[in-house]
């Protein structure tokens, strides 16, 4: 006994969609207000479980089972989404802004290390440059896009490297350590 199976979509105003299996001996119909997508998982073993309906056309389509799209965000979700985005833009501007400054410290170190007769007036300009980049650093950890202790640690490896400049050209001499 022997039956046919069709499967047909309607296409409702309200973008109501049906899917409605017949048989001979039986009828099966599976409708949901939201846009459907057909999946394999199950459409076999449900035929072969002693139904009376064929494989032959399903086996050529291979989907049966219906499964619901997602819901539509809730208007909170959607906004959250838009300031995330938002905020994300503002963060990465000022932690490109932080990069950029350090560099530009870092450098500035670098050649005033490798220059053999410099004098200690010339790090004057390299610690404005670093009192940019501290400004920099407090104002992204005052709003949020830095945590603290980044913040302190960046602004820390700034003040070794002068320390190390100043170090290597003799122009500081650290206190030695006392011993407690």
């Amino acid at each position: 006994m022997a039956a046919s199976v069709s499967c047909s979509w309607l296409t409702l105003p309200s973008q109501m969609r049906s899917l409605s299996l017949t048989s001979s001996s039986s009828s099966l119909c599976i409708s949901n207000s939201a846009s459907l997508s057909f999946s394999r998982n199950l459409s076999r073993p449900f035929f072969s479980k002693g139904n009376s309906l064929s494989l032959s056309t399903v086996l050529r389509r291979a989907s049966v089972v219906c499964e619901a799209a997602p819901k539509k965000k809730v208007d909170s979700a959607v906004k959250r989404a838009r300031q995330a985005e938002k905020h994300r833009v503002y963060n990465k501007a000022r932690k490109s802004e932080i990069k950029t400054r350090t560099k530009k410290v870092l450098e500035a170190l670098e050649v005033l290390k490798k220059k053999s007769d410099a004098q200690a007036e010339e790090i004057l300009p390299i610690e404005k440059l670093i009192g940019e980049a501290y400004s920099i650093i407090d104002k992204a950890v005052r709003v949020g896009t830095l945590h603290r202790n980044t913040g302190a640690n960046r602004k820390s490896r700034l003040a070794r490297r002068k320390k190390a400049v100043e170090i290597h050209h003799g122009w500081y001499t650290p206190a030695p350590e006392a011993i407690v």
